[in-house]
């Protein structure tokens, strides 16, 4: 009877003290009872003895991993063992198609198996067990399962203590499988010895050097020409870089000089999106807005567009939600308004009195005159309703700084009002009070210019101011494009969303 469990596979269970060790049966003493394991395995790690030895009383618990066939030697399990170095692996012997023998190797695992709870009807005195019994096949079917269940935990314990085995023990090898089969899917993830890891770096330059990057850059380039597809461009080409107020799709080339006069302009002018405006002479310029009055935009018109774009340009020089916000009322800004008896004062008091409506401080100098056109009486009326402040003497002007000095005193006709005392005594305090200027529809001629200005406002189309008149915007006053062309000048508005743009000398 003992002899019939020679060559078997047996798990024994010796506790926590001794472990769990594996092997194969090579002796069997009913008399002593004891047990003796050849190539034994103890927790995953092959023993450096050849053969073990357990007494009955050390055994706790015995499983059969796998029972020899009735024509299987020792010899085929012993040389199977030989050449895997695994425990588990023995040699099957079962009936082909054609009714001879076939050897099929079966593959376990290499490491010890999870801890078997005990089983308490298992005693010590039942090692030796009838074939019968185990060959049948509800225990075999339970012995099976449980060794498929501890597989992979039986793989990652002998990863995990392959760190600590000794220098000299052999490592075992993989068991593969016979006539190209798949490996299972543990031994692919979990069946990796750490012995086996290359020890040398890999040479990531060296492997990068082996493409050649230029010419599958030429070939695709080449592809997409014969193709017709557009390039996505190669090594060689930087890629565009767009401003936030550039468009990236592809429109209609930009015609540059959209704005044409009938003569050669003295000066010109170019705006932020380099948008050509020529400059106009004054007989031109005052025929633009002779013939804008016959069609309907009449003088009131005129003053209040530009009053409303100078105080606009004025609020932003001022400091805008910055310095206008509720919350500094102690901040309040103050603009002195220099105006003369004319219709480029009238614009100035329109001006005045939007600012005033804008919670600025106004103090408004006009002299006195026995006569007054009647636009100015209109736009005093006006602004008498609000809280700006109006003078006639220089002495009433403030004798500390104010934030900004807008200068309407020049006209571009009555030139002797700058022989007048009143207008030379206004120059001298706005030179001396060292605000900066804005000018609003300056003359020409810097000659014609006693105060130099800092900002100077164009109406409709600019005049070839000198340097005197400082940084030249343009306002839009209203004017239609029919307009424009009845008096020879084909126009097209430079101003986009804007009412009031920088120009900047060409």
């Amino acid at each position: 009877m003992a002899t019939d469990w020679l060559g078997s596979i047996v798990s024994i269970n010796c506790g926590e003290s001794l472990g769990v060790y594996q092997g194969r049966v090579s002796a069997v003493d009913q008399v002593s009872q004891t047990i003796s394991l050849t190539r034994p395995f103890h927790n995953g790690v092959k023993c450096l003895v050849p053969e073990v030895t357990f007494r009955a009383g050390d055994i706790t618990e015995l499983k059969i991993l796998e029972i020899p066939g009735p024509g299987d030697s020792r010899q085929c399990g012993d040389s199977q063992q030989m050449e895997t170095g695994i425990p588990g692996v023995g040699c099957q012997v079962g009936p082909s198609q054609n009714g001879t023998g076939k050897v099929l190797k079966k593959p376990m695992s290499s490491s010890a198996p999870q801890n078997i709870p005990r089983r308490t009807d298992m005693k010590s005195q039942d090692i030796v067990i009838s074939p019968q019994q185990q060959c049948s096949k509800s225990y075999m079917d339970r012995h099976m399962e449980t060794l498929s269940q501890s597989k992979g935990f039986r793989r990652r314990h002998n990863s995990w203590s392959s760190s600590s085995r000794h220098p000299n023990q052999v490592t075992p090898k993989k068991s593969g499988l016979k006539n190209g089969q798949m490996k299972s899917k543990d031994d692919e993830c979990f069946g990796d010895d750490i012995d086996e890891i290359p020890d040398t770096d890999f040479d990531f330059e060296g492997n990068l050097a082996l493409f050649d990057k230029a010419a599958v850059f030429e070939e695709i380039e080449t592809y997409e020409r014969r193709s017709g597809t557009r390039s996505r461009g190669t090594p060689n080409e930087k890629p565009a870089r767009y401003r936030h107020d550039e468009n990236i799709l592809e429109s209609e080339p930009i015609v540059y000089r959209r704005i044409v006069v009938p003569h050669n302009p003295h000066k010109e002018f170019c705006t932020d999106s380099g948008l050509v405006v020529p400059s106009v002479s004054y007989e031109l310029h005052k025929k633009l807005l002779s013939v804008a009055e016959k069609h309907g935009l009449t003088l009131e018109r005129r003053l209040e567009m530009t009053g409303v774009c100078a105080s606009q340009m004025a609020l932003s020089l001022l400091g805008g939600p910055n310095r206008l916000n509720p919350k500094n009322v102690h901040q309040r800004p103050t603009v002195a308004l220099l105006c003369g008896p004319h219709v480029k004062g009238a614009q100035g008091i329109s001006c005045g009195r939007h600012l005033s409506n804008h919670d600025v401080h106004v103090i408004l100098f006009l002299p006195n005159f026995v006569k007054m056109l009647e636009s100015i009486t209109n736009e005093l009326n006006l602004f008498s309703k609000t809280q700006g402040q109006q003078v006639s003497s220089v002495k009433d002007l403030p004798d500390t700084p104010v934030d900004l000095v807008i200068n309407c005193l020049d006209c571009h006709e009555n030139a002797f009002l700058r022989d007048q005392p009143w207008y030379k005594a206004v120059v001298d305090w706005a030179n001396q009070n060292r605000a900066p200027v804005l000018s609003i529809d300056p003359p020409m001629s810097e000659m014609e210019l006693g105060i130099d200005a800092k900002w100077s406002l164009a109406l409709g189309l600019p005049l070839p101011l000198g340097e005197r008149a400082g940084r030249v915007y343009l306002c839009d006053i209203g004017i239609p494009q029919k307009v424009f062309q009845e008096v020879g000048i084909n126009y097209h508005s430079p101003f986009g969303c804007k009412f009031v743009i920088p120009l900047h000398s060409t």
